[in-house]
């Protein structure tokens, strides 16, 4: 009864709430769980992290359409949580495109920080919130607010993708209030990570920048070219990385190997504990078309061994039943049981004879018990031989259907393998295309040094010459 009318009063809670509101003749507890029923999110009820999936995609086509008023309505409807954190963060996006000032983007990247907060996914939420820390701090530095930016990048932690980025942007940002000696602080450490990880190569670059704003000219040159060497090394890493990724494909180099702890040819080259490596893995991954291919080479795999221990477990039933049929001697079990219920014939002609001849009725009784066990026996020896003629024929039926399911399972195993042999040339093309963008970056970066050292050399000839130059006029000054 009492659920009876809850339901009643929800039915004019939604077309109506002035009419509960004046309705105070409700049990307290009716009360209560109509308060819990407004006050719940959405529609509600809680539909849970699909329900806010599904906000998130309106969100994202408003967006895409360039609505982003309507966008920003939606994201503010929703839960606290991973996908609300996303939003807002694709949001600032289009307001630092749209906006020369920041706030708004800044504002929308503050409240995917609290809205992130809600998430029950310890590891996602750190990972996201230190992609929105450097985030913000980018912004803050691209226009000028360098504090504020120092402030966001400070709160990224160090084990992370982003680490090496952010202290990057750290330094950049150190620098420009002149405190250099911090700056090239950031820059050494971020040069402990490897060179697949997004900033590293600027730290090595931003090293003998610092030494060159501080005066140190010697010590900038030296750092421009550990610099380049590091960069030639790394593009000679990329080098044995695609051709690994051609003799073995990208699966097994860049998933397979990444969970190995033993010091390879990859590991060369590291200067750090910090494998490459999975440094390279999580570059790649980065990629939402990577991440489907990848999943989907994972995936094949995985059926595909499944389904080859179907095969082999059906190649063993198949091998049982064959040793059992042959086993079977039907017509020497018929022979067997034909011979005994012959001897059993002879014997109850025997017993009867010697049942005629009893003199007394106890033993008439008695030799008739026993042509009666004699008579039970024959009829058991025949019930036993018809079952035997019987199981060659379960067995035959079992043995054809055991046959057919190896001969689907096979059709299924070359299907799975063609898929996964399709897959893998995706993922490996794919591959392969991110290793080369990877080492263009790299001569891009070994060009930028070059020029670098050149610069500083041609700057340090014409000071050598203006110093030769002065050195000479005040020589001519003292001659009569």
């Amino acid at each position: 009864m009492t659920f009876r009318r809850l339901l009643m009063c929800l039915s004019l809670l939604i077309i109506s709430p002035l009419t509960v509101s004046a309705a105070s003749a409700l049990p307290a507890e009716i009360q209560d769980r109509l308060e819990q029923f407004r006050h719940a999110s959405g529609v509600g009820v809680s539909l849970g992290d699909k329900r806010q999936q599904a906000l998130y995609r309106d969100a994202e086509e408003a967006r895409s359409s360039g609505q982003t008023d309507n966008a920003g309505r939606i994201l503010a409807g929703m839960k606290e949580g991973y996908w609300a954190a996303v939003g807002y963060l694709n949001l600032s996006t289009d307001y630092a495109r749209e906006d020369l000032n920041p706030a708004r983007a800044l504002v929308a990247l503050r409240v995917a920080l609290a809205m992130l907060e809600g998430d029950g996914d310890s590891a996602r939420r750190e990972q996201l919130r230190n992609r929105l820390l450097v985030r913000a701090g980018y912004l803050a530095y691209q226009h000028g607010e360098y504090e504020k930016s120092i402030g966001f990048l400070e709160k990224v932690s160090l084990d992370s993708f982003n680490t090496p980025r952010a202290l990057y942007l750290h330094g950049l940002a150190l620098s420009q209030r002149s405190n250099h000696r911090a700056a090239m602080q950031s820059w050494h450490r971020a040069k402990k990570y490897p060179l697949a990880y997004p900033g590293v190569a600027d730290a090595w670059i931003g090293m003998g920048r610092g030494y060159d704003l501080s005066g140190y000219l010697g010590q900038a040159g030296e750092a421009y070219l550990a610099a380049n060497a590091a960069f030639e090394s790394e593009r000679v890493t990329l080098r044995r990385l695609a051709e690994k990724i051609r003799d073995q494909g990208a699966y097994k180099t860049l998933v397979e190997d990444a969970r190995e702890t033993g010091v390879d040819w990859f590991l060369a080259d590291s200067r750090t504990l910090t494998q490459p490596r999975m440094a390279y893995l999580l570059g790649f991954m980065e990629q939402p078309a990577a991440q489907h291919a990848a999943g989907r080479v994972a995936a094949l795999t995985a059926m595909a061994a499944k389904l080859a221990g179907y095969q082999r477990d059906l190649e063993v039933f198949d091998s049982a039943l064959a040793e059992q049929i042959a086993s079977i001697q039907r017509q020497t079990a018929n022979n067997n049981t034909e011979a005994l219920s012959s001897q059993g014939a002879d014997l109850r002609v025997r017993v009867e004879r010697l049942s005629a001849e009893a003199a007394d009725s106890a033993q008439k009784s008695r030799l008739s018990g026993l042509a009666q066990t004699l008579a039970d026996t024959r009829d058991r020896l025949t019930n036993l031989d018809h079952r035997a003629s019987g199981r060659p024929a379960v067995l035959g039926q079992l043995r054809d259907q055991s046959l057919a399911l190896k001969s689907r399972n096979a059709a299924l195993v070359s299907s799975v393998n063609r898929l996964r042999l399709e897959a893998e040339e995706a993922l490996d093309k794919q591959a392969l295309d991110y290793v080369a963008s990877r080492d263009r970056q790299m001569a891009f970066a070994l060009d930028k040094t070059e020029q670098q050292v050149a610069h500083l050399y041609e700057y340090l000839a014409l000071q050598n010459l203006a110093d030769a130059d002065l050195s000479g006029d005040k020589a001519g000054e003292a001659r009569p």
